[in-house]
């Protein structure tokens, strides 16, 4: 069928066709179309939306991403007819009925992913399936080798190259903005490629864009890390396992992280930018992604296994994950007490225990420090002030400022502070509701929203005492953070007296009053 093109500027791989066009080609909603430019003979595969009013019938709206794909031109005439669907439908269909996928099923997925020939609902199709039927170990070393084999590699000339990678599921766990420039500075190389958030209220990539541009090619990545020894950037800029950036889009509202699909996320990171020593931090506790040691270890395991079949050796750190690490949660919050350690203050302990134990571990790997002496290593990187100008390197070398402070970094303008009803201790600090305080607040799309929690679990508090301080940038986001708030309760304040046994319901000489 011929029909008329008229440019739409929507980014999208799609077409709009009249509905009696849409008809004539046999094809409805969701459904695909091959259009093909008849100047050139280029053709592609674009999904089909229809309408009975927007467009005439003879024309076919012709979305951006599809018009840079067959370069044509507005009023050209195209030819359209209804497109085969792929293959990889039949193998998502195949992991919903939880039957495993090949190396060869796997690899066509992936491709029609990164191809950007699966629809948004297929591509949750399959993100969902895998979430509810988990992937083996097999076809997780099939999906971590198809996401590295989809897209750009880094190649450097010495090694060892290092890496690290917290699973997530803390609040405010901004360690790689203190591990990066400490291992860097003792003179190892981690081109660290990090993601935004998926199930928190900030990944690396948004806190680390507060202070510089985080999106570079992968070339630019190479030649930065060559330059400064690090570099701490978006992944889904870079080509670097592209697959990964479509999975977190899929994955974000809902606040899933499959486990299968998250070890083949960390591992193809690291595989790609060539590290063979990596570090994984394993938050435990009951409001995290693994909430018992036993459960951290078997993860730990999986690792570990995935590492060994990639070549990588792979270490992991159980870490505390009761509480959030420091003090804050959100991007310019976290920087800025992240910045702080940097430039000498002796607190968060949380955030620099923390740190400087992940630190050691790459240290310890490489030969940098003796078993046992990577710890007292890092401390000395990070008390001398190397680890802060090795980081004023790495904002220089991405094209930030590297003369901020952390005095200078502020948060949202619209505040309010929580206290404490009742004199007494913290006793409950739910993670899961403070990271959804936080991105009710606008973390972290507003860089200035978030929490900043000023009694931790275990603190003893008096009554009308600040327990936390909820940031945004709009005020309006400001008042739907606090109606989150009031329905979570992500922190409760007890005293030590619980109840009285039988209660008080018997007189001064002893006598019953009833009830």
């Amino acid at each position: 069928m011929k029909l008329v093109t008229r440019l739409i500027d929507i980014a999208h791989r799609g077409v709009l066709l009249h509905a009696a066009d849409a008809r004539e080609v046999s094809v409805r909603d969701g459904d695909r179309v091959e259009v093909k430019n008849r100047v050139t003979g280029e053709s592609v595969s674009a999904f089909v939306d229809t309408t009975a009013s927007l467009i005439d019938q003879g024309v076919i709206g012709v979305y951006r991403q599809t018009q840079q794909q067959i370069d044509v031109l507005d009023g050209a005439e195209v030819e359209v007819r209804a497109a085969d669907r792929p293959a990889s439908l039949d193998y998502i269909r195949k992991k919903m009925d939880g039957q495993r996928l090949s190396k060869e099923e796997t690899y066509a997925i992936i491709r029609d992913v990164v191809g950007d020939v699966l629809s948004p609902s297929e591509l949750t199709a399959y993100i969902v399936s895998t979430y509810t039927n988990p992937l083996d170990m097999d076809e997780v070393e099939y999906l971590t080798r198809a996401m590295v084999d989809t897209g750009e590699h880094l190649h450097f000339p010495s090694y060892p190259i290092v890496d690290k990678h917290s699973i997530g599921g803390v609040p405010g766990n901004k360690i790689t903005l203190l591990v990066v420039p400490i291992v860097a500075a003792a003179g190892l190389k981690i081109p660290k490629t990090s993601s935004r958030a998926i199930t928190g209220a900030a990944g690396t990539a948004d806190l680390m864009e507060v202070l510089a541009p985080v999106e570079f090619t992968a070339a630019e990545v190479q030649q930065m890390t060559e330059k400064v020894g690090a570099v701490i950037v978006w992944g889904g800029a870079t080509n670097i396992a592209p697959a990964d950036d479509r999975f977190i889009a899929v994955e974000y509202p809902f606040k899933i992280d499959a486990r299968g699909q998250m070890l083949a996320s960390v591992m193809a990171k690291k595989f790609a930018v060539g590290a063979n020593l990596v570090a994984i931090d394993i938050p435990v506790g009951e409001h995290t992604k693994v909430s018992t040691v036993e459960e951290g270890r078997k993860m730990a395991r999986e690792f570990i296994d995935l590492g060994e079949r990639l070549g990588m050796r792979v270490e992991c750190a159980l870490t505390y994950g009761e509480s959030l690490v420091g003090h804050t949660i959100g991007p310019k919050l976290e920087v800025k007490e992240a910045l702080s350690v940097l430039e000498g203050a002796t607190e968060p302990n949380s955030l620099i225990q923390k740190s400087l134990s992940l630190a050691s571990i790459l240290l310890e790997m490489s030969g940098k420090a003796a078993p046992g002496q990577g710890y007292a290593t890092a401390q000395e990187v990070l008390a001398s002030g190397k680890a802060l100008a090795k980081m004023k390197e790495i904002i220089r070398v991405q094209g930030g400022n590297p003369d901020v402070t952390a005095a200078e970094i502020t948060p949202g303008e619209f505040q309010f502070v929580v206290n404490a009803p009742t004199s007494g201790y913290v006793v409950e600090l739910n993670n899961k509701a403070l990271i959804s305080l936080a991105r009710a607040a606008g973390a972290p799309q507003d860089p200035g929203a978030g929490v900043s929690v000023h009694a931790k679990k275990g603190t003893q508090v008096r009554v009308g005492e600040p327990i936390l301080t909820v940031y945004a940038d709009r005020k309006w986001r400001l008042q739907k953070a606090l109606e989150v708030g009031r329905q979570l309760m992500p922190v409760v304040v007890e005293g030590m007296l619980l109840d009285r046994v039988p209660g008080r319901h018997w007189g001064p000489r002893g006598e019953f009053h009833g009830m």
